[in-house]
């Protein structure tokens, strides 16, 4: 009998070698669904425009995924709702007023130069959505133009910024001023004030993070250490007004849970190691406070997550654990 010979193709990757049903699209499915009760919330307090912003922020960034990839001649990676993700919570940190064209630069920014150029998921080193929120602050007068909650008839899906278009103080702008008129926390909780769609109901964000715990997407290290942070400075120094009124502001207004819950918790830009965790979370909680407090601009939640974001590397070396069995000299080294 003839020797024959047999060649096998096999795949060699590195541990750990464990299987799992998550997978990049489950988790970020489940995301997706955490987000659903805040964005049927923005149609109801800002009308049809804002469902129609969500779907085509996703829908771009999808689109400028697929033509990277395409253009770079990559594994095209849009099914795993990544990019999806990314648009959705770009359109909700903008207000319902900001021109359609200016949203897709956003996009453009966040999935080209933020999220691919450098290597696709899981090698960005901060947060995409974020990072074109930032962007589009360039044109600060679109970024800050606000309409008041229950607005949506008087603003079309397809209207641009007017002269005559009806504004509104947003919460946070309020208390940047040192003032609490107007404001009621009740208001707060439910989410019948102005703001960007996506951040004004502090009940429909809790919702969200409740589905988020139960299926043990994320943990409650960051939102708890980042959330507690604020609240515990806001009521130490209220800034001359009642201690729980301030405080309770200070935590249901603006872009606080959204960015606390769906945000800061981001896998690729948060990190790995539980006393990392809570050190990360202090620490966008700290500069939070300072941005609202001392800063031009009356909300300080994106760019402490994005400073913070930038710091993970070295937070990740926080409790690491020691390698088993190693002296403790090696062990300190590793």
């Amino acid at each position: 009998m003839p020797h024959m010979k047999y060649f096998y193709e096999l795949t060699i990757s590195s541990s750990p070698h464990v299987h799992s049903p998550v997978t990049t699209r489950t988790l970020m499915g489940d995301v997706l669904i955490a987000l659903t009760p805040a964005l049927v919330g923005s149609v109801v307090f800002f009308g049809f425009r804002a469902l129609l912003m969500t779907l085509i922020s996703a829908a771009a960034c999808v689109f400028f995924e697929w033509a990277w990839c395409a253009l770079m001649k990559k594994d095209n990676r849009t099914y795993d709702l990544s990019a999806v993700v990314t648009g959705v919570l770009l359109a909700f940190v903008c207000p319902v007023t900001i021109p359609y064209w200016m949203l897709l630069l956003g996009d453009l920014f966040a999935v080209i130069l933020v999220k691919q150029l450098f290597g696709g998921i899981g090698k960005n080193i901060v947060n995409p959505a974020l990072a074109g929120r930032a962007f589009l602050l360039s044109w600060p007068a679109a970024m800050t133009t606000w309409v008041p909650a229950g607005f949506a008839n008087g603003f079309g899906l397809l209207e641009s910024v007017t002269a005559d278009t009806v504004t509104s103080a947003t919460p946070m702008g309020i208390l940047h001023q040192g003032s609490m008129e107007g404001i009621r926390l009740w208001d707060l909780f439910l989410g019948n004030v102005g703001g960007c769609i996506g951040e004004t109901s502090a009940l429909l964000l809790l919702l969200g993070l409740g589905y988020l715990l139960v299926r043990k997407v994320i943990s409650p290290r960051i939102p708890l250490s980042f959330v507690g942070t604020v609240a515990v400075l806001t009521f130490l120094f209220p800034m001359g007004h009642d201690r729980l009124a301030w405080m309770g502001a200070q935590v249901l207004g603006g872009g606080l849970l959204l960015g606390a819950i769906f945000m800061a918790t981001d896998y690729v830009t948060s990190p790995v190691t539980r006393l990392g965790q809570v050190v990360y979370g202090v620490g966008c909680g700290v500069l939070t406070v300072l941005i609202r407090y001392f800063g031009g601009y009356s909300e300080g939640v994106s760019y402490a997550i994005l400073v913070m974001n930038c710091c993970v590397v070295l937070l990740d070396r926080i409790g690491r654990p020691k390698t088993f069995g190693a002296p403790k000299k090696e062990a300190a080294k590793s």
